[in-house]
């Protein structure tokens, strides 16, 4: 990968459970946006704004693949939510590295991000994933399919688990 090149989703990352990897798809924008952002120089305050989007988008990911963990009694959880935890808590740091004027957001962080996500999805969560299959969810994967099923069965979306 060339200091240009950025890893772009590609469907061999596919986790199948169709929201998990909606949520992957998005990450992956928003590191392109923030790419994008530094290429045109669009300004610190602009890319900062990117970074905080992609943080709290990374932080809400990973309380849904927590909650299906959970939900599925997967026993990789507490190695799985460690990793969370270590790229969160680099994220925090980056920030405030950058509010203290410390540091920039260049191509190697890019780098790093993609890089994290793409490996992370490759392992833990395809890992994940096939877990959850086994344990029988796999019918609930497409969010569509499983709110269809819930409305045929008169229950309510959110019942459907």
């Amino acid at each position: 990968m060339s200091t240009g090149e950025l890893s772009l989703w590609t469907d061999d990352l596919s986790v199948r459970i169709q929201e998990v990897d909606e949520q992957h798809k998005g990450l992956f924008d928003l590191i392109h946006q923030l790419h994008r952002a530094l290429g045109e120089n669009r300004g610190k305050e602009h890319s900062r704004g990117i970074l905080d989007q992609l943080a709290e988008s990374t932080r809400t990911h990973f309380l849904l693949e927590e909650s299906l963990m959970r939900l599925t009694h997967y026993t990789g959880f507490t190695e799985h939510k460690e990793q969370h935890e270590t790229l969160m808590e680099q994220m925090r740091t980056l920030q405030q590295t950058l509010d203290e004027g410390g540091a920039m957001i260049g191509v190697d962080v890019l780098h790093f991000l993609t890089d994290w996500l793409t490996q992370h999805i490759r392992s833990c969560d395809q890992e994940f994933s096939v877990h959850f299959e086994q344990a029988g969810f796999g019918r609930y994967a497409n969010w569509n399919q499983a709110t269809e099923q819930a409305m045929q069965e008169k229950r309510a979306w959110w019942k459907f688990w």
